[in-house]
């Protein structure tokens, strides 16, 4: 009971002080320097746990206050950061209540079971094909018996591609408005169409 009511007083921090002081942390972060960075990487993690601001945003307004490299690595660390919060409070901190509420989607259970036979695969993949939430995929796998340096490494490199292409995307922004939106549209429109061939493979075995 102590350490659920510990872990609910965390992430209820957390998402307190992204939602009250999320205008003044944009503030801070565009103006640069080493203050900033900190605050970036807080921001982001936080939005891992609730997303006070949309991550490609986010990710997009941090690429264009440090630059493609450094924006992503900060965008990076800070996604990471707050995921690994999460794993840990699903593990630790929730693993009763939420296993209880899992037990009402048996999909969700199918992919605990495939995800126990095949961790870093599987994750990998929801990671850089998003078939399944982030949220979903961080509350499953602290429930599952995944080993953490797996979870990590996995969600890691799957995370790369998509920070990448915000960070470069916010970069330019200020000097070609057209081809930022052009390309995460064209990112987002290629993910989609896998997404849908996953889905009308799967329907068609059904």
């Amino acid at each position: 009971m102590f350490k659920k009511f510990i872990s609910i007083s965390i992430v209820l921090l957390i998402i307190a002080i992204g939602f009250f002081q999320k205008d003044e942390l944009i503030v801070l972060i565009k103006q640069g320097g080493s203050l900033s960075i900190f605050l970036s990487m807080l921001l982001v993690a936080i939005c891992v746990f609730f997303p006070i601001i949309p991550f490609p945003i986010l990710a997009g307004i941090i690429g264009a206050v440090f630059g493609t490299a450094q924006g992503a690595a900060i965008s990076l660390a800070g996604a990471m950061a707050g995921t690994m919060g999460f794993f840990f409070l699903s593990r630790y901190g929730f693993r009763d209540y939420a296993q209880e509420k899992l037990k009402k989607y048996p999909k969700v259970q199918e992919y605990e079971g495939y995800l126990n036979r095949h961790s870093f695969l599987a994750i990998l993949t929801c990671r850089l094909i998003p078939v399944i939430p982030a949220p979903v995929v961080n509350l499953i796998c602290g429930l599952s018996n995944v080993r953490w340096l797996a979870f990590f490494t996995a969600s890691t490199i799957g995370k790369i591609p998509n920070i990448l292409i915000l960070s470069f995307a916010g970069a330019s922004f200020s000097s070609n408005k057209m081809f930022s939106f052009g390309l995460y549209g064209l990112y987002l429109l290629i993910i989609f169409l896998i997404n849908f061939v996953i889905v009308y493979r799967r329907a068609r075995k059904n």
